[in-house]
């Protein structure tokens, strides 16, 4: 597989994928199919199952039937985390066969991809550990006849949506969380990028995941996505995707008073204050705008600038995009990638064409680039705009940063928190006090300071205001998918109501 990616080889012919139920794979009959053409390559090189209702309904049961057995759920934490340190290491050993095929569907650059899958394996090992931690809580505190106990229990069955943008990076976000609770799960990948959450199955299986455990049903978001978050058989839908489709989510997870998950958009600010290191600030909102060509709900799109240093940062800037290789997604060298379909390219140079109709100004970028058969947006700075403009409100998920400019710390913050969304901020500046001061005010799930895009599995993410709810990773990201139960235990002879 290394030898592909050097020699930038394409598949012959589409790699056709079934779906997966109750540890068997079940090829697609005759259910209707999706081809996936490559962003970067404008081929075909994966067709999809389109599943049905019906088949929601089988892997619910499927997962139903491993959780009531205890096959996982009732299994000891140590065995629990030993089957994910082997996902890990099954992960790591294909790293570059999913690093390829995922390159293939969501056009992202190759170095990227195999930075994912290696973070991925660092999910599972973190949660492996976690699990054996997982703890509830005494009171021996209630006088001598009477114990409580407080005890941590699996939700049951995870309905899981996933999208297409980090279709295996988001799933180790989740999935060795909810499996080291000891859930099992029923998993819909984005129709568009399926191929990596379906070769996770059979690393599932060889690291003894049991049947049951681990379902990916492949398919649309209507039927499939529908019928999970409206299934009376799942306990609990974990949501990532857009704040339009997270509200539908909610409204049928209501059906039956689902727990949820949600992680939706965001529109997220970097502010640079005059005494950063702007050289380095410069660097990190290039990299924070260009990060998987900016499909990404954390991305930095609102660029905040202290006045006196605006113009100068600017050119900084402009200068670093201007250097940012794009092209080719199996080129080591590469780090801006493709836009996943035609439609959403058009929608993102729809918001540039917006922006400038309604007064703001292209500094650099601003058009699709044509390279070989694939699709590109370059990186595109917007100033002169204002607070009230589609491109400064709306999350466009694409390669363009809006610029504001500011002379107060109080108007920064004031700028920074003026959107409906709260998932992630960057903070840049050399003053510590500064810097505290500007976390503790921003209204972001992951805020970064000096940096952008960073960390590991040890903290939590997730969202504020309608960038949405729960956390997943860390220690929260087990405890979300767990259930409380209050014990009180009785000692001694009763004292008797009626005598």
């Amino acid at each position: 597989m290394k030898d592909l990616i050097e020699q930038r080889s394409l598949p012959a012919s589409p790699r056709s994928f079934g779906f997966f139920i109750d540890g068997q794979w079940h090829d697609g009959g005759k259910r209707q199919r999706n081809l996936r053409r490559s962003p970067g390559y404008g081929v075909d090189v994966t067709e999809i199952t389109l599943c049905d209702a019906d088949d929601v309904d089988a892997a619910v049961r499927a997962a139903r039937r491993s959780f009531d057995t205890g096959s996982w759920s009732r299994v000891a934490s140590s065995e629990r985390g030993r089957v994910l340190l082997a996902i890990a290491d099954g992960i790591r050993a294909r790293l570059d066969e999913l690093a390829y095929w995922e390159v293939l569907e969501t056009g992202k650059a190759i170095t990227q991809a195999r930075a994912e899958m290696n973070d991925a394996a660092g999910h599972y090992e973190y949660s492996a550990g976690v699990a054996r931690t997982l703890r509830g809580d005494s009171f021996n505190n209630l006088g001598e006849d009477l114990f409580g106990v407080v005890t941590r229990e699996p939700v049951g069955v995870v309905g899981l949506i996933t999208p297409w943008n980090f279709p295996f990076i988001v799933l180790a976000e989740r999935l060795p969380y909810i499996l080291a609770a000891g859930n099992t799960v029923v998993l819909k990948p984005s129709e568009m990028t399926s191929a990596t959450s379906l070769m996770l199955a059979d690393i599932v299986t060889a690291a003894g995941l049991p049947a049951g455990t681990y379902n990916v049903i492949t398919g649309l978001g209507d039927p499939v996505g529908e019928t999970m978050t409206r299934h009376s058989g799942i306990d609990m839908i974990s949501f990532t995707g857009s704040s339009r489709v997270g509200e539908r989510v909610m409204v049928a997870a209501a059906t039956n008073f689902k727990k949820v998950s949600l992680e939706l958009g965001g529109k997220n600010p970097q502010v640079v204050f005059a005494d950063a290191d702007l050289d380095d600030a410069a660097d990190g909102v290039a990299f924070g705008l260009c990060f998987n060509a900016g499909q990404c709900c954390v991305s930095g799109s609102r660029l905040i600038v202290e006045a006196s240093v605006a113009d100068a940062f600017q050119a900084k800037l402009v200068e670093k995009l201007s250097r940012v290789r794009t092209g080719d997604c199996l080129d080591p060298q590469t780090q801006l990638g493709a836009i996943v379909s035609d439609a959403h390219r058009d929608k993102i140079l729809g918001y540039v064409q917006s922006g400038v109709k309604d007064g703001a100004r292209i500094a650099c970028g601003g058009d699709a680039l044509v390279i070989g058969a694939g699709r590109y947006i370059a990186p595109t700075l917007l100033t002169e705009v204002r607070a009230d403009m589609s491109i400064a409100r709306d999350e466009i998920f694409g390669p363009v940063l809006s610029m504001f400019t500011f002379d107060t710390f109080d108007e920064a913050m004031q700028m920074a928190n003026d959107t409906p969304f709260g998932l992630a901020a960057s903070i840049w500046t050399k003053n510590i006090d500064k810097g505290i001061r500007a976390m503790r005010s921003i209204q972001a799930g992951r805020t970064w300071v000096n940096t952008t895009i960073a960390g590991g599995p040890e903290q939590a993410i997730g969202g504020f205001k309608q960038s949405g709810l729960g956390r997943e990773t860390g220690v929260q990201g087990v405890e979300e998918y767990t259930e409380l139960k209050s014990v009180h235990i009785a000692l001694g002879k009763r004292c008797h109501w009626v005598d």
